[in-house]
């Protein structure tokens, strides 16, 4: 085991193994030259040869073209299609989906296995012609409709590319690092347990603790960009422009770092004994979370700001019955305690948006975001572990009452 944190440590006796893991991944996919009024112009003379159709209504037939494209080879291929109404689990529905395209014998199918469209507000471009031949581009924010390719990847699994039909075709590409991490024991032949999104029965703990660092490696950038141009071109992107309006248009995605959690998983030997430490964990430590610890627990240097998602708020919550949710909010930062199955007891930070640290959010500084949601887990363990412990063996209660020699 690896217990580097003194929290873990200081229960060592009662676990029985333990992985950090990076858990969902979020990624923005842009097109950077045409996201500036001079830059898309220009996109559209390479698309079009000339910027006199430049207007909304061809802006408009480019999304309704998309649309058609998308539904017509749904169609011929039999992958379904699905209008989702404000409020439905776009996850779930696919999830639910997910077991009919990979039968029991010989392999899956991969590739797109279902599209969900739904609206969503999205930036999108307006353009007013005034004079003779002037041009004015400009943003707004409008309810549009988006795309949801939910792809079954034979290294990520699951994967959901999310795209806005309207030009520049901005997208999010969604992924799973337990399910990378789940593919790769598989290779390499690592025996577990897996319940939902965690691994509650480890045989090799240290093995497959070595597969999730990939993720925290220099060289996860470029798993995840090998993963996004594997499909966003070829599955999500071609219905807006064929490969040959990519070549001519010189359209390529860049990608940075939207959402992330980083989680650490804790095994214990007794269901038990878990939830004592649980309980204890939570009833210590929910009133001393004031307002200056938590600030240092997160790095931030002030306090969030009045709006909805800057709140700073300490709760428990209890959505099932066997389940208590301890969580943290700071700004776009939230740290989580909960347990997953009988015996895994889960610590999870997640950044809901980058944009709060106000660092370089590009997908080759990674690592270094992995790094910061990493360390603000570990401050939060160590603060845990200096409030109290919250179990005392068997064995300390009995010496407890043995006399001792001083001096």
């Amino acid at each position: 085991m690896s217990l580097s944190d003194s929290f873990s440590a200081g229960y060592a006796g009662l676990i029985d193994g333990d992985y950090d893991c990076v858990d969902r991944i979020i990624l923005n996919a842009y097109f950077r030259f045409a996201q500036t009024p001079g830059g898309f112009r220009t996109w559209w003379r390479e698309l079009c040869g000339t910027d006199d159709n430049l207007d909304d209504a061809h802006l408009v037939r480019m999304a309704g073209r998309f649309s058609r494209r998308v539904r017509a080879w749904c169609k011929a291929h039999h992958v379904p299609v699905i209008d989702c109404r404000k409020g439905d689990r776009k996850h779930k529905i696919a999830e639910d989906l997910l077991p009919e395209i990979t039968p029991p014998a010989g392999p899956p199918r991969y590739g797109v296995f279902c599209v969900l469209v739904g609206r969503a507000p999205a930036p999108i471009w307006t353009v007013h012609r005034f004079g003779k031949g002037g041009l004015d581009l400009r943003r707004k924010t409008a309810y549009v409709n988006h795309y949801y390719f939910h792809i079954l990847d034979p290294e990520w699994g699951h994967v959901c590319i999310k795209m806005c039909g309207h030009p520049p075709f901005n997208a999010q590409v969604m992924l799973n690092g337990h399910e990378f991490v789940e593919r790769a024991a598989v290779a390499q032949r690592i025996p577990f347990v897996k319940e939902g999104n965690c691994f509650t029965e480890l045989s090799d703990a240290r093995g497959l603790s070595q597969l999730a660092e990939t993720l925290r490696s220099p060289s996860a950038a470029g798993r995840l960009q090998q993963v996004c141009e594997r499909w966003i071109y070829s599955a999500c992107l071609c219905f807006g422009l064929d490969p040959s309006e990519q070549a001519r248009s010189r359209f390529g995605y860049q990608y940075s770092v939207f959402q992330l959690e980083y989680s650490r998983n804790l095994l214990f030997k007794d269901g038990r004994k878990m939830e004592r430490v649980v309980q204890a964990l939570i009833d210590r430590n929910r009133s001393l979370l004031d307002l200056r610890t938590v600030r240092s627990i997160f790095g931030l240097k002030r306090r969030p700001g009045p709006h909805k998602r800057g709140r700073f708020e300490v709760t428990v919550e209890s959505p099932a019955y066997d389940l208590t949710v301890f969580k943290i909010h700071f700004s776009l930062l939230t740290v989580k305690v909960y347990t997953k199955g009988e015996r895994v007891l889960r610590i999870e930070t997640i950044v809901h948006n980058t944009k709060v640290w106000k660092c370089r959010r590009s997908l080759p500084e990674f690592g270094q975001i992995v790094e910061r949601l990493r360390q603000i887990l570990y401050r939060f363990l160590e603060v845990v572990h200096c409030v109290d412990e919250c179990w005392i063996s068997d064995e300390t209660l009995e010496r407890l009452p043995q006399p001792t020699i001083r001096g």
